[in-house]
């Protein structure tokens, strides 16, 4: 049986390790950058604080070597999301929403179920904070996992996004 355990602050680089593995896969480019730093710091915050937002689970893996002969921690899996909070609505009485965001195997350790086990625990956490209604981006390669989940397409087919760089003003 596969058991993931809540992540937890000290994981954060291995999470950001992770996520930049989710990007390569989606994109073909590897993109290290500050970016990383960033996200390293943000995660470690957050999974500090109980009133946080961001949850996520995670799959322990073999420890990788460090050069030293030390082993350094190593996440397998991980599934994060993120708890947003919107008027309530017929649809959604609560105003909770969960949004997955962040699913990635290191490829060591894919084809053995990490990524649902994972997203699962997430999910699951999400139904103990009655959250009414789960949304995600997926890539071709996941959709059949999360439709075996339950997901389905949005019931309002457009779904568009505004873009804007950091630090830039708005008119």
């Amino acid at each position: 049986m596969i058991t993931p355990r809540a992540a937890r602050p000290e994981d954060a680089a291995e999470l950001v390790r992770l996520r930049r593995l989710m990007y390569l896969a989606m994109n073909g480019r590897d993109e290290p950058g500050s970016w990383e730093r960033d996200a390293e710091a943000e995660a470690r915050r957050q999974l500090v604080d109980p009133q946080a937002r961001l949850i996520g689970f995670v799959l322990d893996g073999e420890p990788a070597g460090t050069g030293s002969g030390a082993a350094a921690p190593h996440l397998a899996a991980c599934a994060l999301g993120r708890i947003d909070e919107r008027l309530p609505s017929p649809a959604n009485p609560t105003g909770r929403v969960g949004f997955v965001f962040n699913v990635c195997t290191d490829p060591r350790y894919r084809g053995r179920g990490y990524a649902r086990a994972t997203t699962e625990a997430l999910l699951a956490s999400f139904a103990r904070h009655d959250i009414g209604r789960v949304d995600l981006h997926a890539t071709d390669a996941a959709e059949p996992l999360y439709r075996s989940l339950g997901f389905a397409e949005h019931a309002t087919p457009l779904s568009l996004d505004l873009r804007r760089r950091p630090g830039a003003a708005a008119g």
